[in-house]
């Protein structure tokens, strides 16, 4: 699992963010997000100074972009 901040994951994400390469994000707690990707690879994230708020608009991101919220 890769730990980082919000600035920094919205930044590597933000190229990449397209059903094209991410099939699916899975919450896994309040804190880590799981990244199913297209190829079937798989990435898990700790976000460190991430919001609940912020999180979620993370979430409505995704789902605006046409990729999978996958609930618990």
């Amino acid at each position: 699992m890769e730990t980082c901040r919000l600035d920094d994951f919205i930044k590597m994400l933000d190229p990449w963010l397209d059903s094209d390469y991410i099939r699916g994000v899975y919450l896994e707690n309040p804190d880590n997000l799981v990244l199913f990707f297209t190829d079937g690879g798989q990435k898990a994230y700790r976000i460190d100074d991430c919001t609940q708020a912020q999180l979620d608009g993370i979430l409505e991101d995704f789902r605006k972009r046409g990729i999978a919220i996958n609930e618990p």
